[in-house]
């Protein structure tokens, strides 16, 4: 058998890293393509994925249509000569398109109902499409979703990036990091270039909690491009330049505090106390780790001060979310649509 993987955005390297490794190991072929964008070429390299680098990310409506136009016009070519029994990705625009105009079954996951336009160019064209429960079904079919392409899952996607998880409890002294206080907050700024998102990439909500929270904790950012990275170059924030192991980070620091998505989901099932201040509307899969009692949401500067304060002395412990085994999910999926 043998699987493509199309790699869009850097979670999605640890997403898929477990089950391309088990795909590995069982004998099966594994071709991946990736877009250039943020950190996914450096996440691939760290973690000794092979990979074939194809197409990048536009900025403007424009940017990314034409972007997105090339880089189907190139995995076609590619994928007419590779022939994989099967397409798998997270949100690859690319990828359904090309997979379904060459017949080729696709795997799809999907944790993110409020990007319309992306979802109704490629899920109409999906043969199985694995969300969250906590994503209401009709948010998926009234992009033109087959009901009957649905695999639905307890939990979120972040469960397969903890899969072989081994914490480092020396990431800070590996980091280097000259750390002043006895708390430490870890802070990750809004994916401003995301389509979904209508934000200013010169700017942050996050940069009115550094001045506050400064004086009663390390603050450690990790910026997602070279404009945030300018944001918070001050002597009060220590950068974190990727990659690095985020896991160890975030279970090593006494709270995080995000204003996307990814890593404050991760943060709860690390048991990390996390504050979201997502500024765009809020998802499915965050609002169930909010419902849970396992993910703090504020947009109010104030509100944020406060609430994090009285997590950083908070002792209790939580107990474990109920979740079923994604990673199983994918890899039965993977076979079953290879006819496997």
């Amino acid at each position: 058998m043998k699987v493509w993987f199309d790699l869009v955005n850097a979670p999605h390297v640890r997403f898929f890293k477990s089950i391309i490794d088990f795909l590995e190991n069982e004998g099966e072929e594994v071709f991946i393509t990736a877009r250039k964008f943020g950190d996914i070429h450096r996440l691939l390299d760290l973690f000794g994925i092979h990979y074939t680098s194809v197409g990048r990310h536009g900025v403007t409506l424009e940017e990314k249509l034409l972007a997105s136009t090339d880089r189907a016009y190139q995995l076609s070519k590619i994928i007419a000569t590779e022939k994989p029994d099967v397409a798998v990705s997270k949100h690859s625009i690319e990828l359904p398109r090309v997979s379904w105009g060459m017949g080729i079954p696709t795997v799809y996951a999907l944790d993110n109902e409020h990007a319309k336009a992306a979802n109704k160019l490629t899920l109409p064209l999906c043969n199985r499409i694995i969300i969250p429960e906590a994503i209401n079904v009709w948010d998926v079919l009234e992009t033109g979703a087959d009901p009957n392409s649905l695999v639905r899952y307890k939990g979120t996607s972040e469960l397969t990036h903890l899969k072989d998880f081994k914490y480092n409890p020396d990431i800070f002294e590996d980091l280097d990091l000259d750390l002043k206080k006895d708390k430490t907050i870890l802070m990750r700024p809004e994916p401003s270039l995301a389509s979904y998102l209508d934000a200013d990439c010169t700017k942050s909500v996050l940069s009115p909690l550094v001045e506050p929270l400064k004086n009663f904790a390390n603050i450690l950012v990790i910026p997602r491009f070279r404009e945030q990275q300018e944001i918070f170059d001050t002597e009060n924030v220590h950068l974190i330049k990727p990659p690095v192991d985020t896991f160890s980070l975030m279970k090593r620091c006494d709270l995080v505090i995000g204003a996307g998505g990814t890593m404050n989901r991760e943060a709860a099932l690390l048991g990390t106390p996390v504050i979201s201040c997502y500024p765009g509307k809020l998802l499915a899969v965050d609002a169930y780790y909010i419902e849970k009692g396992f993910m703090n949401r504020s947009t109010d500067v104030g509100e944020i001060i406060d609430m994090a304060l009285e997590l950083l002395m908070d002792k209790d412990g939580r107990e474990e979310l109920e979740t079923d085994d994604l990673f199983d999910i994918i890899i039965k999926n993977i076979y079953e649509s290879a006819g496997k």
